[in-house]
């Protein structure tokens, strides 16, 4: 049940893609004056050393910020993904790489809650410990009090059950990224019956699903299976950096769906994306798809799906 370990894959064209639209999403909730929740339901360790046993026994980034550190051209919202990452490497070599808790302390503002749920105990720990030096470092500074008090609050827990609790969020302004590791051929499952619960409590909701494309039954149509339980508007983005493999097994798509997506992110998308299958891109199998519809009420309140 704990096997999974993120520090494996920290930095891959998977967390590029992940992190990017988690970013676009967090800059569009900034706009408006009212303070929104931010829920990890898996939000892992936080923080990851690239030069880690871990991480160097696969040396996954290769295939996803190492190839864009030193880019030039990188497009103004990549570059800003980009940049939170050289951000925690000051000396300009590229160690460490931030997971989506820390992504979001560094892009939310001070009023906007955090929540995240972290079930492996040693990640949680970690995880914890990362937010508590984070609070002494910022407290030092002078940027906020000691202490992570209301803002960033760590939880021990299922986030597939854990969600439930703070949804709706009490400003009715909110974002959950679910992002579990899909060892478990039942999280494919869980996950959809935790957007279908939550659409239910916080219908209004932005919900971002990071996801694999793999062989393995679960996982066709998955992206299907999500579009119907979309009550307004939904956008899917895969990106794929190389043809699949005969054994099926390594990583070369993955997606991220989104149910009721800021409308500001297609467009950043379409620019987006084929630069990151330019700059990514291993071989002639190398693409992105990008979709998006909206389910629509008639007068007789039958849903129809555009």
């Amino acid at each position: 049940m704990f096997s999974y370990r993120h520090a494996f894959h920290a930095g891959n064209h998977a967390d590029v893609l992940k992190h990017f639209v988690q970013i676009q999403v967090l800059n569009y909730l900034n706009q408006k004056d009212v303070a929104y929740t931010y829920i990890d339901t898996h939000a892992g360790a936080g923080v990851y050393q690239l030069d880690s046993v871990q991480a160097t026994k696969t040396a996954e980034f290769e295939t996803g910020i190492a190839p864009l550190w030193e880019r030039d051209d990188l497009p103004a919202p990549l570059a800003e993904y980009v940049n939170l990452v050289k951000g925690m490497n000051p000396s300009g070599k590229m160690r460490y790489y931030p997971g989506s808790p820390y992504c979001a302390e560094k892009v939310a503002r001070d009023e906007d809650r955090i929540r995240l749920f972290e079930l492996h105990p040693s990640d949680a720990k970690i995880l914890d410990d990362n937010f508590n030096d984070l609070a002494k470092h910022e407290a030092a500074q002078g940027r906020r009090p000691q202490g992570r008090g209301k803002r960033v609050i760590v939880n021990k827990a299922d986030g597939f059950l854990g969600v439930k609790a703070l949804l709706p969020p009490p400003s009715r302004r909110g974002f959950v990224l679910c992002d579990p590791p899909y060892e478990d051929k039942q999280d494919y499952k869980k996950v959809t019956d935790m957007l279908g619960d939550a659409l239910k409590r916080f219908p209004s909701g932005t919900y971002a699903v990071w996801y694999p494309v793999l062989q393995r039954i679960e996982a066709r149509n998955f992206a299907e299976r999500m579009k119907h339980l979309a009550t307004g508007s939904w956008l899917n983005v895969t990106l794929t950096i190389s043809t699949p493999t005969p054994d099926g097994i390594a990583l070369h798509t993955s997606g991220m769906f989104l149910l009721n997506p800021p409308y500001t992110l297609e467009p950043v998308l379409k620019e987006v994306m084929p630069y990151l299958v330019k700059v990514l891109g291993r071989d002639s199998g190398a693409k992105f798809t990008l979709e998006s519809g909206e389910v629509t009420t008639s007068k007789k309140g039958n849903a129809k799906r555009a």
